[in-house]
């Protein structure tokens, strides 16, 4: 006899919903389309996750987990804590590479947003990603890529950067996301990095060192 094949598991299904969620918004978005995408019947959607309301709060838990799971992947791919900030900001955009996905990401924001299961996972997952945004400008300031500055607020500063940059992207349409809010990002980041005239490497008397 063959070997019964492995059943799929719940993490499998829910990477699966969320790629359909990139192509179809909230009100178009059925079981089948993701029992589809799964490989599964939707009788198994409905044994495991009950409704479309239960699958879609099983796929928003998993975001504030997954933010230090992601901060530390990417912390093990580069070695300058900036570029790994401008680098996971990018990374994490692919969800809405196209404007069609990211208006169907904003019609999802919108049950975030009213909905008051839903926001509370939102909200843990914002706060998650600002905690570890700041961890890494803490990083950065302590590598001297940074000047000493108010981590928090430029944490915050950043998160809002990148919500404006995408939506900017999405009216423009010019280049990819990533190279968007790669620009963005540096731009606001740029006046808080150290340089040699910073740095305090230079004379302070001002006369030039041979």
């Amino acid at each position: 006899m063959s070997p019964r094949p492995r059943e799929t598991s719940d993490e499998e299904i829910l990477a699966a919903a969320a790629r359909a969620m990139q192509r179809y918004g909230p009100a178009q978005l059925t079981l089948a389309h993701v029992a589809r995408e799964a490989g599964v019947v939707p009788a198994t959607l409905i044994q495991r996750f009950g409704t479309k309301r239960g699958l879609l709060l099983a796929v928003a838990s998993t975001a504030p987990v997954s933010v230090p799971q992601q901060f530390a992947a990417a912390r093990g791919k580069y070695r300058s804590p900036l570029k790994t900030l401008v680098e996971l900001y990018a990374a994490c955009s692919d969800f809405a590479s196209t404007p069609e996905s990211l208006a169907n990401g904003l019609a999802y924001l919108q049950n975030d947003l009213t909905d008051p299961e839903f926001r509370t996972i939102t909200l843990a997952q914002f706060k998650a990603l600002q905690a570890e945004t700041r961890k890494l400008l803490d990083e950065a300031v302590a590598a001297r890529e940074l000047m000493s500055c108010d981590t928090a607020e430029l944490a915050r500063l950043i998160q809002q950067v990148n919500g404006g940059s995408m939506l900017n992207w999405a009216i423009f349409r010019e280049g990819s996301l990533a190279a968007w809010l790669r620009r963005d990002l540096e731009a606001l980041l740029g006046p808080y990095r150290r340089s040699a005239k910073n740095s305090g490497s230079k004379n302070r008397r001002g006369r030039k060192l041979s």
